[in-house]
Parts: structure tokens; C-alpha cells; sequence
């Protein structure tokens, strides 16, 4: 068990093997739409999660994320996977309470106690958010495959969405970026990184609860689009312009290097070719890249400061393009 390599297991990692964003919008163009008074988000502006008003004052939180393993580590991969998939419903405002889990497994391939360890992580982690886990789904799956289903709460008064950002307010992101290749190049070496891995076992509860406490209307989680294609969404659906001062985004140790030695992920090419269209730039193509570096459980992004989180730009009011980078 301790010499597995899950990452070798699976053709991507983490949230860098999501399908591209063009294509997923392309994807579900005419499925947009659903509408109701008790509807409060929906799939219109590929938000984090859906909320439905079940009453005054309370109003349910859904989501689901999985991915294939992003480290070697069962455990770590667990833990991960939940931190993320818990993010989404941190990212709305509301408070995850019970979660389900979601596994693929080539049960002839990898043993059982392998991911006994994955369940474990993620257990550990939805124990630390206070939320249930009340079991899940399981198939026999060519790729490993963990996740969760999760059910939150909010006020629908007070949720943060990702078209509410307004001309005027700062950009504030609350996690360093640079796990995107430093995962790359775990996968590819075997080097292990414990910041990167710090990091994406690190829940967004408490800047979750820093950003409601603030008044923030706007937030999102930066994922596998990276930070230019969740701001680039974030800003688009709020019909304002991002100006990103790229020399005030932090990086993890290690990050820079990953990227001068080619530990880039097909995930991080697309989301910067998916932005371009919509940016103008004063940098190098490398800073871009890094900008667009694919996320696994990433920080909050979010319309406004809270404390600990470095303000990176500012929305202004919409330009020729949705997104600038000085």
C-alpha cells in the first residue's frame, strides 16, 4: 500500500481534469434557464453550487465535486478531495451538514484498503467542517475516483454568488496559488510537497465566515479553471472588468520553479486559451500561465478584503475587456 502511486492510476489529477470550461459551456448552453420564485441560484452563471429557498431565512445549499487523485497518498487524497468538495457550499455563504460520498474504484486493480484510506481522509475532513457523512454511492471504475455530495444550509438574505460583484470593490484571494504544477510535477517525479498539500486540506470555512461577517455579496473558490477563468466568470456574470496587479498574487514555494522546469498541466493550457479572447495583459506569457494554473482546492476569490487574504486588483467599471492584467 505505502509504495501505490495513485496518480499513475488516472490520466489527469484533481480539478485539472475537468472538462474545459468553452466546452462545458457549450455543453449545457440550452439546459440554462430553470427558473421559480424559491430558485435563489441556479446553473445560469455556472456558480459553485444550486440554493433553494425552503423557507424565510433558510435556504438549502447543493453540490457535488470528484476528481481522480491528485497525490500519491490514499489519506491525503481523501482529504483533499473533501476539502474541496466541501469549498463549494463555503463559496455560496452557507454551512455544509451532511455529505455523501462518491467513489470509482478498479476494484481489480488497486485493494480495497487503499480506499478505505480515501474514506478515512475524507472523513477526517468533513468531521473538522462539522458535517455529517451519511454514506454514498460506489461503482467499479477504470480510473480511482473520489468525491462528495454535499448538502449545506444558508440565509438566502446573506449567500454570496458570483454575479454580485460591483465596479469599486477590491479582489481579494484567501489561498496561494501554484498547487496546479506543483501537483504536475508530484505526478510526474514523485516529489512530494507539503505545502501544496497544506493547502488543499485547508477548508474555506473560516474565510467563509470572515467574508459573510464583512457584508461580501460576491465570492467564488478558484478551481480547476484557475484563477483568470473564475475571475474571468466571476466578472463577466457580474458585468464589470477585473484589473489583476499580478506581482500582489502569492504563490507557494516552489511554484515558479515548477513552471521554468515545464510541470504545466493540459488543464492550465485551456484555461488560458478559454480567457485570452477576453484579456489584455502586461505580462509574459509564463505569468499567465501561472494566473491560469488549474486548482484543486483552492482559495475563495471574492468582492471585498477580509483579513489574511491579499488583495490582488479591483473591478471597475465594464471596459473592451472583462479581464486586465498589469
Amino acid at each position: 500500500m505505502t509504495s501505490t502511486r495513485l496518480t499513475q492510476f488516472a490520466h489527469g489529477g484533481g480539478c485539472a481534469c475537468k472538462i474545459p470550461p468553452g466546452e462545458l459551456e457549450e455543453i449545457v448552453r440550452d439546459l440554462t434557464g430553470d427558473t421559480g420564485p424559491d430558485l435563489v441560484v441556479g446553473l445560469d452563471d455556472g456558480d459553485d453550487a444550486a440554493i433553494v429557498r425552503v423557507q424565510d431565512g433558510l435556504a438549502v445549499v447543493a453540490t457535488a465535486d470528484f476528481f481522480t487523485p491528485v497525490v500519491d497518498d490514499a489519506y491525503d487524497f481523501g482529504r483533499i478531495a473533501a476539502a474541496n468538495a466541501l469549498s463549494d457550499v463555503y463559496a455560496m455563504g452557507g454551512r455544509p451538514v451532511v455529505a455523501v460520498n462518491l467513489v470509482g474504484w478498479p476494484r481489480d486493480v488497486l485493494p480495497g484498503e487503499l480506499l478505505r484510506e480515501v474514506l478515512r481522509g475524507g472523513l477526517d475532513i468533513c468531521r473538522e467542517a462539522g458535517c455529517h457523512v451519511g454514506g454514498g454511492h460506489s461503482i467499479d471504475d477504470p480510473e480511482p475516483k473520489y468525491g462528495l455530495a454535499v448538502t449545506g444550509v444558508a440565509d438566502p438574505a446573506r449567500v454570496m454568488r458570483n454575479d454580485a460583484a460591483r465596479a469599486g470593490q477590491p479582489i481579494s484571494l484567501s489561498k496561494h496559488l501554484g498547487v496546479g504544477v506543483l501537483n504536475n510535477r508530484h505526478k510526474s517525479t514523485g516529489e512530494v510537497f507539503p505545502q501544496a498539500i497544506a493547502s488543499m486540506t485547508a477548508l474555506n470555512k473560516r474565510a467563509a465566515a470572515a467574508a459573510l461577517e464583512a457584508g461580501i455579496a460576491a465570492a467564488t473558490d478558484v478551481t480547476g479553471f484557475g484563477l483568470l477563468g473564475h475571475l474571468y466568470k466571476m466578472a463577466r456574470a457580474s458585468g464589470v472588468t477585473a484589473v489583476v496587479d499580478a506581482a500582489a498574487v502569492p504563490y507557494l514555494d516552489g511554484a515558479r520553479e515548477a513552471l521554468r522546469d515545464g510541470f504545466v498541466s493540459g488543464g492550465t493550457w485551456r484555461n488560458l486559451d478559454w480567457v485570452r479572447p477576453h484579456l489584455a495583459s502586461g505580462v509574459d506569457e509564463d505569468e499567465l500561465l501561472l494566473l491560469a494554473d488549474a486548482q484543486t482546492s483552492g482559495g475563495l476569490l471574492l468582492a471585498g478584503e477580509i483579513p489574511g487574504a491579499p488583495v490582488i486588483g479591483e473591478f471597475v467599471p465594464r471596459a473592451d475587456t472583462t479581464l486586465v492584467i498589469r
